[in-house]
């Protein structure tokens, strides 16, 4: 096994009693584990966990650690704590320009309306121009990061013009029903929450269309990868299903659907909110994910171009040291391709 290895070796005690002179023996079984780093969002695969889909099909134990935010567990992929993790494409871009060695190999969803900038009611915010001077929260190195810095420079203000607070979802929400913040830029469960008192004054729908799209992703250590692709495959073929099973069903979900009550479960959200928060995102097909518009092509796929684009931009606002000559080699469709034919 490779130094670097992220499969752990879990030593399981099973005792042994033996009645007659009362001995007892302590046997040794290994099992391998997996530990996967995953967030709070929305999204069809949260019943994979919640159902332990992934243990059945594998036969690993699993250890499943959640997250406030992609900056955070990529932290943990870089102390070699998480074999496979979630994150959004802007704390991704900026892990594979500080050198870490991960491959994104699934696209999770195309975030679409599911995060956005929404303003407090009665925050004298009603246009763009009125950010000035005012608080906002958001994760900072995560997609609604790269995204409200964009907007900012859309709409011809700086960082030095509004006061940029990095706080995570929870927080986010305490501050809002304080009254500390007078606005955030955030992903649901805590979206729909502010979205009670407040307006959205833009969406990364909006932003996206204006040609700097963001999306969730899968990735892994290279050298788990290395060592269990079949593993890989096996949840992409997982995740992959419990999307098509969304897209078939999505018009008749209800809040006692059996997908519905495990993604609230798994997230912490509102029944009753999980369909209409769904209908949010865009979850791409494997077909979509093997092809050019998102995995597939090398650098000049979309998802190496969504990296590239969104790294030059965390370069620009000094957020990242240097840049990659190619972001096509930090994404790899191999074993989406050999989950479309599991």
């Amino acid at each position: 096994m490779k130094a670097k290895s992220i499969t752990k070796l879990v030593q399981k005690t099973v005792t042994l009693s033996v009645l007659a002179g009362g001995l007892v023996l302590s046997q040794f079984v290994s099992a391998e584990t997996v530990t996967i780093g995953y967030q709070g969002m929305m999204n069809p695969w949260k019943s994979v966990i919640a159902e332990k889909q992934f243990e059945e099909a594998t036969g690993m134990d699993v250890e499943w650690r959640r997250f406030d935010s992609g900056a955070k567990v990529i932290t943990a992929m870089a102390s070699g704590d998480i074999d496979i993790a979630t994150a959004g494409s802007s704390p991704i871009a900026a892990a594979v320009n500080r050198g870490l060695e991960i491959e994104l190999v699934w696209i999770l969803e195309n975030i679409n309306d599911a995060e956005a900038l929404v303003v407090r009611n009665g925050s004298g915010i009603s246009a763009p121009q009125d950010l000035k001077g005012k608080k906002i929260g958001v994760p900072f190195v995560s997609t609604t990061h790269f995204h409200m810095l964009f907007a900012l420079e859309q709409f011809g203000l700086t960082e030095k013009d509004v006061s940029l607070l990095n706080m995570q979802p929870n927080a986010i929400a305490a501050a809002w029903e304080r009254g500390d913040i007078d606005g955030a830029f955030i992903w649901d469960p805590a979206l729909g929450r502010i979205k009670q008192s407040g307006q959205v004054l833009i969406s990364s729908g909006d932003l996206s269309a204006w040609g700097k799209a963001t999306f969730d992703g899968m990735v892994i250590n290279k050298s788990f990868g290395e060592e269990k692709p079949e593993v890989v495959a096996k949840l992409i073929k997982l995740i992959a299903d419990a999307d098509s099973e969304y897209r078939t069903s999505k018009e008749s979900l209800t809040e006692e659907s059996m997908m519905v009550k495990n993604i609230a479960k798994m997230t912490g959200g509102s029944a009753k909110d999980v369909p209409g928060v769904l209908a949010l995102y865009e979850f791409p097909d494997l077909a979509s994910q093997t092809s050019c518009a998102w995995l597939g092509c090398g650098a000049e796929g979309g998802a190496a171009k969504a990296l590239q684009f969104t790294s030059e931009f965390l370069k620009k606002e000094g957020k990242v040291p240097s840049l990659a000559d190619d972001y096509g080699v930090f994404v790899n469709p191999s074993f989406a391709e050999a989950a479309s034919k599991l």
